[in-house]
């Protein structure tokens, strides 16, 4: 299983990280519900909504933003 962190962006939103780093989405807060929302990038760097190695993932619901939660529901799915 990969290890995945999350990372405060502001109350509503967290960035999804790789252990080495690599950012491949976000947790967002919509209404009352914590989804995934995958991101991938493009040849160019350029940002791909929905897309990357969790893109099979997306729209995940959480119950909340907790790193164990998050590894045990997405991490080892990591392509």
């Amino acid at each position: 299983m990969t290890a995945l962190t999350l990372s405060l962006v502001n109350t509503n939103v967290y960035s999804v990280h790789l252990a080495d780093g690599s950012h491949v989405g976000n947790l967002k807060r919509i209404g009352a519900l914590w989804k995934f929302k995958a991101v991938g990038h493009d040849a160019t760097g350029g940002v791909e909504p929905g897309g990357g190695p969790l893109t099979h993932l997306h729209n995940t619901v959480l119950s909340e933003p907790d790193v164990r939660e998050l590894n045990a529901r997405l991490g080892g799915s990591v392509a």
